[in-house]
């Protein structure tokens, strides 16, 4: 699993390459702990690249959500694939969710 940030457009721009399954997941969660702090930033999390996610991905994903609801800023999805999608269907994160 590959995780880059990046700031693009005065909005931080996070790309996720790979699995985001368990094993991955304490690795992604460290990586991506400075979206938590977005100084009112929108964060966008480019999943193009992303292959699958597990429950604790989706737990990742909602965490970041909260606090960047908390700090006023947005939060959009990114290129998530048809299967990805309905794990979000199946789970009820995809009315949680911004996605584009």
């Amino acid at each position: 699993m590959k995780t880059t940030i990046q700031e693009i457009e005065n909005k931080i721009v996070a790309t996720l390459v790979g699995e985001l399954d368990t094993t991955a997941a304490i690795e992604v969660e460290e990586a991506l702990k400075p979206l938590l702090d977005t100084h009112g930033r929108d964060i966008v999390i480019d999943c193009t690249d992303l292959e699958y996610i597990a429950s604790s991905g989706l737990r990742i994903l909602l965490s970041i959500l909260k606090q960047a609801k908390s700090h006023d800023c947005n939060l959009v999805l990114r290129n998530v694939n048809d299967d990805i999608k309905d794990v979000f269907r199946m789970t009820g994160f995809i009315n949680i969710f911004q996605f584009e």
